[in-house]
């Protein structure tokens, strides 16, 4: 055949397998261009559009060869080129991708695919500015392009610029209706703006486009979470993996929802799936070994223990997490800094603003927990007796669901009370500036449903931590944190990132109207024997480390008939601590458990108790004062962080210190020695009666004078001029 005709045949088939190509009829497109090329092997449309079916089928490396001969015929065409980039960008070789994509705007600067193509290798690289200078030049060519709006909202939700991604996302969303990845991402900047009904609705439309989605699925998950409907989100989750079987963070998701609904064994399980998958998932989230401790399913705790500080060197960690299971405060302000830096960066920041001097403090409490919970339970009486003569007292809530009775309360101490649940962090923290607060008073640190990021907004020109979390934030933004000399030595200052406020007795404040039940109850009633001492413990399980629980077994064999009382969370507790019980050779039914009471008879039946037990590392905290409330020696062992010198403090302020012991040895000796002189045993529990009255501990009055006066030497401060510094406040 002559090559005149030959060019002619190759003519025709190439434009057949163009068409085919188009058609989306891959493998029958390959086999004619592959007859083109027996013809004319030096075809560049045939080996760069050849290359172009073998990429769109996952085979790169033959893709790669293909385009790259082509390019190699003709380096001047700026279509192959930009394919070649494609391929080496799915290869992972971002950097030589970027280097062609740059070859293709050489030849062809107005090529309007090649700068989104080098705006997405720019965002792998991390090189977000760049990538959003790469997609405002294709949009300057071409404004219609969805695509590119769409990933310009990628590159700019990176940058933290939320308010410009959501726009972004608008406008490839106006340009393509049914566009469900642009619906996926604007939901996901809506879940970091707190909005999260509007992010549900955003993850729908995604689902609507794109039924089989599983990111949308997913985020629709964190969506229903977020909304603290865990029950909802979990068949997301399932929906998620059941579509994409290797998903690790779906599954990881699915675990924590199923801890929210206390399902705990069932959460392990989806963790360790989440594991198999993603070997490093662990350590980005580090949930894990936590929620293995809310059943006391002490498996692999040693080895996993030993991770946490790779984990927390990632900065991944859940600054929570590292309390109840490390005592050591310079890891816990580390874990606390690698969020604050991670996760709450300020959007538009703004300075601390001087005020005059005043004679009436605006203050700000913030709080999810403005119910019935525990702190609400402490906090109450702080809020009542506030001198209404020098504090105006306003209550930012961003609690979900309607006020129960403690919310009720709460919201009628306050001057004013704002419900800010579903508000953007920057609209509560502008909200709080317009309002003229003085201090804006964090009460939940990195506890559930916190919203720390509001501070890092600068909601007032100062800002203070106070009860809810035993912890530094390791946060730029916080600027005091309420304590005492007990909970935190001047030694340990520089473990915190905020300025302490030392209060004169213990940082808690307690509620001095907690009502006790009047019902006595029986030792029948709780399941404890006639006779024999009762050792007490109900904090919750999550803080009982396999050392603490062989100090108390080694407790209970050195006093014959006596028994350990703890509260019943969920039948795997009392399931796994009777069976470690057993493997220290103890007798399981000297393990009682109690069930749920109402707070006041909970109260009551303490009296039953003859020593409460202390937990390290993490301590008791508001157990600790309801269990002193009510009439019962604590026994506690201080560590070094602050959450671990809680008992101490209170132990202190109602005048009973020597029950602060210095050793596991002493700690253990101690509980054995008192549990066999009821004499001495008796004693304590008179004098505890005795200064429970008239101690500071639960004068809630002078513990509310005392944060008075903490807040009126900040507020000196900042008249003054002067930076935040340690404050001791004076008895």
């Amino acid at each position: 055949m002559s090559d005149a005709k030959d060019q002619t045949v190759a003519a025709a088939l190439l434009r057949q397998a163009v068409g085919l190509h188009q058609a989306g009829r891959l493998n029958q497109a390959q086999t004619a261009y592959r007859r083109v090329l027996d013809l004319a092997p030096d075809s560049f449309d045939a080996l760069h559009l050849l290359g172009v079916t073998h990429y769109q089928l996952g085979e790169l490396d033959r893709a790669a060869e293909l385009i790259g001969r082509a390019v190699a015929r003709d380096a001047s065409n700026p279509h192959a080129l930009s394919n070649l980039g494609n391929v080496q960008r799915a290869q992972g070789q971002a950097e030589a991708a970027l280097e062609t994509y740059d070859r293709a705007l050489s030849r062809a600067p107005d090529f309007a695919q090649a700068h989104f193509n080098r705006g997405g290798v720019l965002i792998e690289l991390a090189r977000f500015e760049e990538a959003v200078g790469s997609f405002d030049r294709a949009l300057a060519l071409e404004p219609g392009y969805a695509e590119a709006h769409g990933a310009r909202g990628n590159a700019l939700r990176s940058l933290r610029r939320l308010d410009a991604a959501k726009s972004s996302f608008d406008e490839a969303i106006r340009l393509r209706p049914d566009y469900a990845n642009a619906f996926n991402n604007r939901g996901i900047v809506q879940l970091e703006r707190y909005e999260f009904a509007a992010a549900l609705k955003d993850f729908d439309a995604a689902i609507a486009a794109s039924p089989k989605m599983a990111e949308a699925h997913y985020n629709r998950g964190r969506a229903l979470f977020r909304l603290g409907r865990p029950k909802a989100a979990l068949p997301c989750f399932e929906v998620a993996v059941e579509l994409k079987p290797d998903y690790a963070d779906a599954w990881y998701r699915r675990g924590d929802a199923l801890v929210q609904l206390r399902r705990h064994a069932e959460a392990l399980d989806s963790y360790d799936r989440a594991a198999v998958l993603d070997p490093a998932i662990e350590a980005r989230y580090f949930a894990r070994l936590p929620t293995a401790m809310q059943i006391a399913d002490w498996s692999g705790f040693a080895e996993r223990l030993a991770a946490l500080s790779a984990a927390i060197a990632q900065r991944h960690v859940r600054p929570f997490s590292v309390l109840g299971l490390v005592d050591d405060p310079a890891l816990q302000l580390e874990a606390a800094r690698g969020r604050a830096d991670g996760m709450y960066r300020s959007e538009a920041p703004v300075p601390a603003t001087a005020r005059g001097p005043k004679s009436r403090l605006r203050i700000g409490y913030f709080s999810a927990d403005f119910r019935n919970h525990a702190m609400a339970m402490q906090l109450a009486g702080l809020f009542e007796h506030h001198d209404r003569a020098r504090i105006e007292l306003f209550g930012f809530s961003f609690s979900v669901g309607e006020p129960d009775e403690m919310g009720r309360r709460i919201r009628a101490a306050f001057d004013h009370t704002l419900e800010v649940e579903g508000k953007r962090a920057v609209e509560i923290a502008a909200l709080a500036r317009d309002l003229e607060i003085d201090i804006a008073v964090d009460l939940m640190g990195y506890t559930t449903h916190n919203r720390v990021e509001i501070f890092a907004q600068r909601a007032a020109p100062i800002q203070a931590s106070y009860l809810g979390y035993p912890g530094t934030l390791g946060a730029g933004f916080m600027d005091y944190i309420i304590a005492d000399a007990t909970l935190i030595p001047p030694e340990s200052a520089r473990f915190y990132s905020e300025k302490l406020v030392y209060l004169p007795h213990s940082y808690q404040v307690n509620d001095d109207r907690r009502e006790i039940s009047a019902r006595t109850y029986t030792r029948e009633e709780q399941g404890l024997p006639e006779v024999g001492f009762v050792f007490c413990c109900f904090n919750n399980s999550y803080k009982i480390t396999p050392a603490t629980f062989d100090g108390w077994m080694r407790i209970l064999a050195a006093v014959p008939g006596s028994v350990l009382w703890l509260v019943e969370t969920s039948p795997a507790v009392t399931t796994n601590l009777r069976r470690e019980a057993a493997a220290r050779g103890i007798d399981p039914g000297r393990l009682v458990f109690a069930g749920f009471l109402p707070s006041a008879e909970h109260l009551s039946r303490h009296r039953l108790a003859d020593l409460v037990l202390d937990t390290l590392p993490y301590n008791a905290h508001g157990t600790g004062s309801y269990a002193l409330w009510a009439g019962v020696p604590v026994l506690t062992l201080p560590g070094r962080s602050m959450v671990a010198r809680v008992g101490g403090s209170l132990l202190r302020a109602v005048g009973l210190p020597e029950l602060i012991t210095e050793s596991r040895a002493e700690y253990e000796a101690l509980a054995i020695g008192l549990a066999r002189d009821p004499a001495r045993l008796a004693a304590l529990r008179a004098r505890l009666a005795a200064n429970r009255t008239t101690l500071p501990l639960f004068d809630t009055r002078l513990t509310t004078r005392h944060i008075e006066a903490a807040y009126a030497a900040m507020y000196d401060r900042l008249v003054a001029g002067l930076p935040p510094a340690n404050i001791v406040v004076e008895p």
